[in-house]
Parts: C-alpha cells; sequence; structure tokens
C-alpha cells in the first residue's frame, strides 16, 4: 500500500504531524510518498497513479491543492485540519493516527465529489487562439481586473443564452464549491449530492440576474463581450489561467472523475455546515 502525504509547508504544526505519521505509517509497512513544498519545487515530478490514499494535512487549501494533483484519477482523499477553516477536512491533531488507521481499514464514509472540466480560451500576443484545459474541484471564476473595470459577457447555457450580464464577474461551481466564492457571491449552500453546477452572477448591475442550478450533463458557457474590452481573469480553484494572455470565453462541464473524499459519516456535510456558518460549536 503507498500513501500520498501533502502537508502545508508553511504550518509548522502541519509538517510535524506529517513526519510523526510518515514515521508511523512506515512502521506498519506502508510505503510514503511526499509531494514537495510548490514554493521550493513548484516544477517537481509527482507520480500518483499507484497510490492507494492522499493524505492532505493543513486547511481547505491544502486539500483543494491534494485535489488539484490527484484530478480525475478517483483516488481516495482524506483531509486532516491544520487550518483556519476546515470544512473539507474529517479530523485533525487530536485524533490524527486514528483517522488515518480508519480510512486505511476502509472504515470511514465515502463522499463522491464531482469536478469540474473547464475549457479557457485567450488571445495570444500573436493573435493565435490558445486553449487552455484546467481541472477544478470547487470553481471557475471570472472577475474583473486590477482597475476594477466593470466587465460585460454573454451566459449560455448546453446553447442556451441566458443573458448579457454586466457586473464585476460571474462564478461557476461544484457543489463542495458551493460553501466558498458561490456564497460570498450570494449563492446557497448546496448538498455534495447535487452533481450539477452552481451559476452565480458577481455583483451584477441588474436586479434581474439571480443565482441558478444546472443538470449534470450541461455545459456553461462565459464570453467576454468585445464591445467593451477591459482586463478581466479566469481563475480555477483560486489560481491563474492563461499565464497573462487575455481571456476571451471559457466552457465549464463536470468532469470525467469525482473527488473521493472520505469523511466520518453521512451526516459530516450538514454537521459542518452547522458549525462553521450557523455557529453551532457542539460539532
Amino acid at each position: 500500500m503507498k500513501v500520498l502525504l501533502v502537508p502545508n509547508y508553511s504550518r509548522e504544526n502541519a509538517k510535524d504531524a506529517a513526519v510523526h505519521l510518515a514515521h508511523w505509517l512506515e512502521r506498519e509497512g506502508i510505503e510514503v510518498r511526499w509531494v514537495p513544498d510548490k514554493k521550493l519545487f513548484s516544477d517537481a515530478p509527482i507520480e500518483v497513479d499507484d497510490v492507494d490514499l492522499v493524505v492532505s494535512l493543513g486547511g481547505d487549501g491544502t486539500l483543494l491543492r491534494a485535489a488539484g494533483i490527484v484530478g480525475y484519477r478517483e483516488i481516495p482523499m482524506l483531509g486532516l485540519s491544520y487550518g483556519h477553516l476546515g470544512f473539507l477536512t474529517s479530523g485533525g491533531p487530536d485524533n490524527l493516527l486514528a483517522t488515518v488507521s480508519s480510512a486505511l481499514a476502509g472504515e470511514m464514509h465515502i463522499s463522491h465529489r464531482a469536478t469540474l472540466d473547464v475549457e479557457a480560451y485567450f488571445a495570444a500576443s500573436d493573435g493565435s487562439e490558445v486553449i487552455e484545459h484546467h481541472f477544478a474541484l470547487n470553481d471557475l471564476y471570472l472577475t474583473h481586473g486590477v482597475c476594477g473595470d466593470m466587465i460585460e459577457f454573454d451566459v449560455s447555457v448546453s446553447g442556451n443564452h441566458i443573458d448579457r450580464l454586466r457586473g464585476d464577474g460571474f462564478v461557476v461551481s461544484t457543489a463542495t464549491g458551493s460553501t466558498g466564492y458561490a456564497l460570498a457571491a450570494g449563492g446557497p449552500i448546496v448538498t455534495p449530492q447535487f452533481n450539477g453546477m452552481i451559476c452565480v452572477p458577481v455583483a451584477p448591475h441588474s436586479i434581474r440576474a439571480r443565482a441558478f442550478l444546472t443538470a449534470p450533463s450541461d455545459v456553461v458557457e462565459i464570453a467576454i463581450s468585445p464591445e467593451r474590452n477591459v482586463e478581466r481573469l479566469f481563475f480555477a480553484d483560486g489560481q491563474p489561467l492563461g499565464g497573462g494572455m487575455v481571456g476571451e470565453r471559457v466552457t465549464i462541464r463536470r468532469g470525467p472523475g469525482d473527488i473521493i473524499l472520505l469523511d466520518r459519516s453521512s451526516t459530516s456535510f450538514y454537521q459542518s455546515v452547522s458549525r462553521v456558518f450557523y455557529g453551532d460549536q457542539r460539532r
């Protein structure tokens, strides 16, 4: 058996816990691999195809990094909380070894989390069109540039034009991402069992623009209006796309594989909603 560790290297407690966990796993005869610190080794190759379990130690951002490494491979993932929020995580310092032991024994609840397949189109400096494909667990969002100019763009779903909008941007999220940027923009909290997409305008210049949900098979397209050529940026799970090129349009569909997230029980999501968003500290 092989376990991949993804710690938050900026947190000493997460690094120390990862070392402690690695020693325990090796004593149990389990091979341990480490994801390197991305600040020091951003281009280091990471082999995950034969890994049996991925363990992230940090906050939700660390788990998102681990999800980006796993992609659509459907390798079980376990998040351990050493961050501020820990909405997606299933344990922490007080039950580190017990939680990992339960995961290895197949005793934890399995939550299938829908992903996004993002296809972004950019205009290169030589006038050519560049297409990028990206994975996302949480969301794809369009936002304005540093000057704060209002963006104008068209939104379509499976070939059906919804509207031409003006505003600060637009978020297309999974159910997992519904508690992130989409929620901050006014969208609903959505159960992980929902496999469609949540579409939320950000500060739209229209009282009629509202969030809406799509079917799992739908394809969402956001196309920048040529009539208002201002700076705009695309992000997938908080990571900028395009490397400085000008974004023209993006299509978002459900990814070909889910993230397999291990948690305590089928009620873990609602317990986390109660604790994080409604302030019930008994959770």
